[in-house]
């Protein structure tokens, strides 16, 4: 066993990671997408109750203000569009309190992107054309698949993905063997979805393939817009690998309003679950306002397809520090 100060990835792994990144500046600047960056530290923070976050103190004299470590750069590049940026990316450190584990570490590295008059269509290309470049043959491309998260959750489920029922969903639980699932979702129509498609679904995709699923309900997604011909259905995207999920995209939303409705929906369900509750982003609602243009936008986090490209077992593989050793 190494001792406790040595990184816990061989130099092999610091190269590859050098290389990956160096090949992500590369395929945006081939495209003239401008490398940004944006505060870590800020005074707002998304509201999504499904994500735990850093806070600190900031000491300014006379007063004392809390700060957030960011979860996603999104928020301050959703600023910067909105200014006129024009296409911009960034590979940038993100936080999320209470994620440790096989595919977590709470401080990751996260490429982010976003592209000015871009369809979800678009982005699924833009996707596919950037897993290509970094995994060349180690990765069929032609098998790419593009699918409907109603047509996947189906598939493996025989239940509808857009019409709830918790005594359908409880029934297909218990014959798969999950028991706990009625105490642990109840009626929380997005629990049963996250639960149900990463035991049934994901856990199914095939080694050495790659799907790009699309339409999510929107239940799950208070960040993308609505689909245009069925507001259950949202225009958002995620990338899986090998089964791991390793991006989520979004044709963003530009409604101020309905941005501002979704945020005070996400802190109602924070204060019901006795979560901590930030305040809004008012520099995000104020960038709405003045006008966020049409764009599509993906994060994906960049350690899982450093496990993906190297054949790791976990992510301490591909840190030189995690949480354990930092």
């Amino acid at each position: 066993m190494p001792a406790d100060w040595q990184p816990t990835c061989s130099l092999e792994l610091l190269r590859l990671r050098a290389q990956t990144l160096a090949k992500v500046r590369e395929f945006f600047a081939q495209r003239a997408v401008l490398e940004v960056e944006t505060p870590l530290l800020s005074h707002s923070i998304g509201t999504d109750p499904n994500l735990a976050f850093f806070s600190t103190d900031y000491i300014s004299a006379p007063v004392t203000q809390t700060m957030y470590l960011q979860t996603s750069p999104e928020f301050a590049m959703k600023r910067l569009l909105a200014s006129g940026s024009g296409s911009i990316f960034q590979i940038s450190k993100a936080f999320r309190n209470s994620e440790s584990g096989r595919f977590h570490n709470p401080e990751f590295t996260l490429l982010e992107w976003y592209r000015v008059d871009f369809d979800l269509n678009q982005l699924m290309t833009d996707i596919t054309d950037l897993i290509s470049y970094l995994f060349g043959a180690k990765l069929d491309l032609h098998a790419m698949q593009r699918i409907s998260y109603q047509q996947i959750f189906y598939q493996h489920t025989g239940l509808d993905a857009l019409v709830f029922s918790a005594q359908a969903y409880n029934e297909f639980a218990l014959q798969i063997g999950l028991p706990e699932a009625l105490s642990l979702c109840g009626h929380d129509h997005a629990l049963w979805l996250d639960l149900l498609f990463s035991h049934c679904v994901q856990a199914r995709m095939e080694h050495l393939s790659c799907y790009l699923v699309y339409g999510y309900p929107a239940c799950q997604s208070s960040l993308a817009r609505l689909n245009p011909a069925d507001a259950r259905i949202t225009e958002r995207v995620e990338l899986f690998i090998n089964g791991v999920e390793c991006g989520n995209g979004y044709h963003e939303l530009c409604d101020p309003q309905e941005q501002d409705r979704r945020f005070c929906n996400e802190l109602t369900v924070r204060e019901q679950k006795q979560l901590p509750v930030p305040t809004k982003d008012q520099h995000l609602l104020a960038a709405l306002v003045s006008g966020l243009p049409d764009c599509s936008g993906m994060a994906i986090g960049i350690d899982r397809l450093l496990m993906l490209l190297s054949n790791s077992k976990s992510i301490n593989d591909v840190l030189a520090f995690p949480v354990c050793r930092a």
